[in-house]
């Protein structure tokens, strides 16, 4: 299939169900720049419609603006064949639309029922009657397999059943049409499954979904249909039965994506070169952020540190890295203790760091490639001698990792603030790898990134690993730590859950690991 093929939607042949929604011509525009051009988008009652695109595509945009968030510069929306002009989003919420936004939209010290409650009519009560709404909202969750109590104070809720709270707030307010923006983003692999099993379950009672996601696997298993955003324009709807993984992919990006390859390789036998023993830190406001925790990573092997986002990955890397001290444990490079070692102590032993903030701590958005290249090696020769600086070695240095690792630029005297996120990635990237550091610590280091500088990315991480690197690798795309790691960690309010090697993972205790329990359990 061509890459800018627009599939018609007729292809399965027959007589189609009338679309409930029919968005025609959608254009926005922020300033210069085209979130979204012409685009067309349908939905039909009972369907799951997954909408598919890099991110910076236009998905989430272009269903603000059916959700009465943001105001098309061009186009119009029809429900049901009719032409809606939204004033605002309970506009939108009145004629059937919800909305279930990637940040959730709670207060955590309300209960389920009085969230829900926040926004309703409250028929001349100072506030509306959350009795009947927690009866109502009961009955609901039965319906529809959500298993909520609506007396439960949110804060107390996981993950997956706070997003199911939205869900059911949308319900409440008789929404037709729902919306889900990057839904399993937050959750473990069982709560994503069990949210699939949710929205089918929806779909079955004649709900429409819009399911946005980047997940090519979560769309193949749950989507009926497939739009797909590139840059703001739509260039592809097909049935998904009709099409592949890999074809989808190539109308993201335009052109051939290599399929991930995940066959385990052999346990890495190299020396320890990353080690921390009975690592625990406590933050300034008494808070256990890292318990006891043990890991080792070896020469030539990637440990993968998997979890839901919050519970300790950030801190494990800023510890790692001397950005934060430890209340208690070692932590040592080639055996050598570094525990109580300047950041800069720790780069000269050896160490570098990729971190996930690339614009705010990665890099100086303000120097140039160059500048940027040479932060870390500015006291060392070539780049300088005897205290001086020397622009022409440290503009050649620059020039060497623009070709090595193919950064799209005008030249290293370029302002990094100037590139896209993927170059800057690349230059952030470039560094660290060039000094052949013997151990990397790198955290979400593809987020925010098109498939294509994912795949480069990826490709020097793999490469690094090949030639001895011990690399401790955070990310919260399960995806991304299956594909990459020889070892997989799964960290859970601060502590080791489990460390297992990559050939034997199992999915199902993966989960159960992501959120806290042990294997065995349910």
């Amino acid at each position: 299939m061509p890459a800018d093929e627009v599939i018609p939607e007729e292809a399965a042949a027959g007589a189609m169900p009338e679309h409930v929604l029919d968005m025609r011509g959608i254009t926005i525009r922020f300033g210069p720049v085209v979130a979204n051009e012409a685009v067309d988008f349908q939905l039909r009652a009972g369907e799951i419609h997954a909408l598919l695109g890099e991110n910076g595509a236009g998905k989430t945009t272009l269903m603000r603006v059916l959700a009465g968030l943001v105001r098309a510069d061009g186009g119009e929306v029809l429900l049901h064949g009719r032409p809606q002009r939204y004033r605002s989003p309970a506009d939108a919420a009145d004629a059937g639309i919800g909305m279930v936004h990637q940040h959730f939209m709670l207060v955590p010290s309300m209960t389920v029922a009085e969230n829900v409650c926040l926004g309703l009519p409250s028929a001349g009560r100072v506030f509306p009657d959350v009795a009947r709404v927690a009866r109502e909202l009961a009955e609901l969750s039965r319906r529809h397999g959500l298993d909520l109590d609506p007396h439960a104070k949110v804060e107390r809720l996981s993950v997956g059943q706070q997003q199911r709270v939205e869900i059911v707030k949308a319900l409440h307010r008789r929404a037709r049409i729902l919306i889900l923006d990057e839904p399993t983003a937050v959750l473990t692999p069982g709560e994503a499954d069990s949210l699939l099993a949710v929205l089918r379950s929806l779909a079955a009672q004649g709900t429409g979904i819009v399911f946005i996601s980047h997940k090519l696997r979560e769309v193949m298993a749950v989507a009926d249909r497939v739009t797909v955003l590139r840059r703001g324009r739509r260039v592809g709807t097909c049935a998904t039965a009709d099409v592949t993984a890999a074809e989808l992919a190539a109308l993201m990006v335009g052109r051939e994506v290599r399929v991930p390859d995940r066959t385990p390789r052999p346990a890495a036998d190299g020396p320890p070169v990353l080690e921390l023993s009975g690592a625990g830190l406590v933050d300034r406001g008494g808070v256990v952020r890292l318990d006891d925790v043990s890991l080792t990573v070896r020469a030539g092997e990637i440990l993968g540190i998997a979890g839901v986002d919050g519970n300790g990955q950030r801190e494990l890397t800023r510890a790692v890295c001397g950005l934060q001290r430890l209340t208690s444990g070692r932590i040592r490079i080639r055996g050598t203790d570094v525990t109580a070692d300047s950041a800069a102590r720790r780069i000269a032993a050896g160490l570098a760091h990729v971190p996930e903030d690339r614009q705010h701590t990665g890099l100086v958005l303000e120097l140039t490639i160059a500048e940027n290249a040479a932060l870390e090696v500015m006291a060392q020769e070539p780049v300088s001698r005897r205290g001086w600086l020397r622009p022409k070695a440290m503009r050649a240095a620059a020039e060497q990792l623009v070709r090595d690792y193919d950064i799209r630029c005008s030249g290293p005297d370029q302002p990094v603030r100037e590139l896209s996120g993927g170059n800057q990635q690349k230059v952030l990237l470039a560094r660290e790898v060039a000094r052949e550091p013997a151990v990397l610590v790198v955290s979400q280091p593809t987020r925010g990134l098109d498939i294509g500088a994912i795949e480069y990315v990826h490709g020097q991480l793999r490469a690094l690993r090949d030639r001895g690197c011990a690399v401790l690798l955070v990310s919260t795309e399960l995806d991304e730590i299956l594909e990459l790691s020889d070892r997989v960690a799964v960290l859970y309010g601060g502590r080791v859950m489990s460390v297992t090697d990559r050939a034997d993972v199992r999915l199902d205790e993966l989960g159960l690991h992501m959120a806290g329990r042990p294997a065995g359990a349910r």
